[in-house]
C-alpha cells in the first residue's frame, strides 16, 4: 500500500493541468515496473489526489476506446500493460524473433565480434571482406551485441557480445568460448599451400611476356625487342 503524503510536502506542479495525463503517460511510458501516486505525483509535480484521479480517468479511456494497451493498478503502482485479448499476437512477434535462426552471414560476423571484443563495424567489415552494418543492426535488434563505448583513436563505435549471446551458447564468460587453434589449418599445412599458391602466380606471371615477345619476333622478325632500360 502506497505511503500517504500530505500534499504540502509534494512539489509545486510543474505542469498545468491540461499537461497532467500526458505527463503522467510520458512518465509511464519509460517505466520498467508499477509506479505508485506518491512516486508519480513527484515526478510531474501535482498533489496525489489530483494524480490519482488522472490515472483512474486514463485507465476509463483507454478501455472505451479499446487501446491494444491498458493502464493497470498492480502490485500498488500503475504500468502499462498490452490489453490480454491481443495476447495472441504479442506472443507470436515475440516468438518469431526468438526463434529466427541466424543468416551465416550473421554467424560469421557474431563470431569476430565474440573473439575480437571490443571491435568496431569497420573492423568487423574489413576482417569479413563484405560491409556488415545490416547484419550489425540484426544483432544489435537480437540483443546478442551492444555498444561499448568509442574508439579513443578514431571515435568508432565498439561492440561487444551481451550475456544474452553467453546465455544462448551455454556458456558463462567469454573464457569459456572454444579455443580457434584447433580448428585453424596446421602451420605445415599452411605453409605448403601458400608456397604452391606463390610458385603457380609467379609461374603464371613470368610466362605471359615470354610468350609475348616470341609471338612479336614471329610476326616481326626484322625488328628487334624494345631494351627494358628504354622501355617505359
Amino acid at each position: 500500500m502506497s505511503e500517504t503524503v500530505p500534499d504540502e510536502q509534494i512539489a509545486v506542479p510543474a505542469v498545468d493541468a491540461a499537461a497532467l495525463a500526458p505527463s503522467l503517460e510520458a512518465v509511464l511510458m519509460v517505466a520498467d515496473q508499477p509506479l505508485d501516486e506518491v512516486v508519480l505525483a513527484t515526478a510531474v509535480g501535482y498533489p496525489p489526489a489530483d494524480v490519482a484521479a488522472a490515472l483512474h480517468a486514463l485507465a476509463r479511456e483507454y478501455d472505451e476506446q479499446g487501446r491494444g494497451f491498458e493502464l493497470r493498478n498492480v502490485a500498488g503502482g500503475w504500468r502499462f500493460y498490452s490489453r490480454e485479448e491481443y495476447a495472441p499476437v504479442v506472443e507470436a512477434f515475440v516468438l518469431e524473433g526468438q526463434q529466427a535462426r541466424l543468416t551465416q552471414a550473421a554467424l560469421e560476423t557474431l563470431a569476430v565480434v565474440a573473439y575480437k571484443q571490443p571491435i568496431s563495424r569497420a573492423r568487423v567489415s574489413a576482417i569479413r571482406g563484405v560491409n556488415v552494418d545490416g547484419v550489425m543492426r540484426t544483432l544489435l535488434s537480437r540483443g546478442l551485441v551492444h555498444e561499448a563505448g568509442r574508439d579513443g583513436e578514431h571515435g568508432a563505435t565498439l561492440y561487444r557480445t551481451t550475456g544474452y549471446f553467453l546465455e544462448r551458447i551455454g556458456v558463462t564468460a567469454l573464457d569459456d568460448l572454444p579455443e580457434l587453434a584447433p580448428y585453424l589449418p596446421d602451420m605445415d599445412d599452411l605453409e605448403d599451400e601458400l608456397a604452391e599458391f606463390a610458385a603457380a602466380t609467379s609461374d603464371a606471371t613470368s610466362a605471359t611476356p615470354e610468350r609475348s615477345v616470341a609471338e612479336a619476333a614471329d610476326a616481326a622478325p626484322d625488328q628487334a625487342a624494345p631494351d627494358e632500360s628504354t622501355s617505359s
